[in-house]
């Protein structure tokens, strides 16, 4: 990552969600934190801002030590919150929360424990992040307008699609004319 970060001459990194496996954080001072990030991502090219969204696995652990602003003091790199914009001038990068999205991480989860502390309750939480987004996209006079969540839309991969965002958040991007929408969740290989 460290070479292709230098050959591209990066500005920035996006982590796209599940930043610390397999639980996310137990606190702000986990030392999976340095263990995960600090400590691995050590180039040159990466010594930059990481602009990072949550995924389910980070709902697992405490949601909030990642978004603590702690986190930023112990590395200054690090910048995580539940929703949040960056203009690049050229382009508008609009950060969304997708998994409180999911129904299945309520109703019948895999994993039984999450931590939904700021999510609760999930409609009105939902309508809000959707509100915000819709605004914040209308507004936007970017020449490129990016969206990245954790969850694929639309996807080949074994995750396949996500059908709370075909019919919540879809609609809202099309209506607003993005260009890109950046996921994580999918896990490929190439050898």
């Amino acid at each position: 990552m460290g070479k292709v970060g230098e050959q591209l001459n990066i500005d920035f990194v996006v982590s796209t969600g599940d930043n610390f496996y397999e639980k996310g954080l137990a606190s702000p001072h986990d030392l999976n934190f340095k263990d995960s990030f600090t400590n691995i991502y050590t180039a040159n090219s990466l010594q930059k801002q990481w602009y990072s969204v949550l995924g389910n696995h980070d709902y697992r652990g405490n949601v909030q030590a990642q978004l603590s602003p702690i986190l930023r003091k112990i590395d200054s790199r690090w910048l995580c919150l539940q929703s949040f914009i960056l203009n690049t001038e050229i382009a508008e990068f609009f950060f969304i929360d997708t998994t409180p999205f999911v129904d299945e991480y309520f109703h019948n989860p895999k994993h039984p424990k999450f931590d939904w502390r700021g999510v609760i309750p999930r409609k009105r939480y939902l309508r809000q992040v959707l509100k915000d987004l819709k605004s914040a996209l209308k507004e936007s006079v970017a020449k490129w307008k990016i969206v990245i969540g954790h969850h694929p839309i639309k996807s080949n991969g074994h995750h396949g699609e996500t059908k709370e965002l075909i019919m919540q958040l879809l609609p809202i991007l099309e209506e607003n004319n993005v260009d890109m929408y950046i996921n994580g969740m999918t896990i490929a290989c190439n050898t």
